[in-house]
């Protein structure tokens, strides 16, 4: 059987390659979640996996730990296999911040996800837009640049 990889990449001290029997190596959660799917209605299912706050912090985000707010300026890219994407701020899966218990799961409704790749859950979002499955990217990007600043009135 062959595994599906996870590639964490960008501004991170150890960008690795990762697999779901990986993950596993992280405190695993387990939640119970319902939300709407546009083409198949309401869905109600119990993932298992590590936080995504969790698995991104052992690579080492390249914000600086003393100026607190550094952290704000993080994006993180999740790319699916089916190419769908998603686009999540460090500040929502921060501790210090939002919080949220965004997880890489690794098992949906007790089945797991080795072939088809770990899925993105947001137990907090109403819509399953964000239920990215078989992912296979996530970039976490500190180095954007700020948006311009607005025109000088004349």
């Amino acid at each position: 059987m062959t595994l599906a990889e996870l590639t964490l990449t960008g501004d991170l001290a150890r960008p690795v390659r990762l697999t779901v029997p990986d993950l596993l190596g992280w405190p695993q959660h387990r939640v119970r979640v319902s939300f709407e799917c546009a083409t198949s209605g309401m869905q109600h299912h119990r993932f298992t996996g590590p936080l995504l706050y969790d698995v991104l912090s052992d690579a080492g985000p390249g914000f600086d730990p003393v100026r607190r707010k550094d952290r704000l300026r993080f994006l993180i890219a999740v790319n699916g296999a089916d190419g769908h994407h998603a686009l999540l701020s460090w500040a929502e899966i921060d501790p210090d911040f939002a919080h949220e218990p965004v997880l890489l799961a690794v098992s949906i409704d007790d089945t797991p996800l080795d072939r088809h790749g770990p899925q993105l859950v947001l137990p907090q979002d109403r819509c399953g837009a964000r239920h990215i499955s078989g992912i296979n990217g996530i970039c976490v990007d500190g180095h954007y640049h700020r948006a311009a600043e607005p025109a000088a009135a004349v």
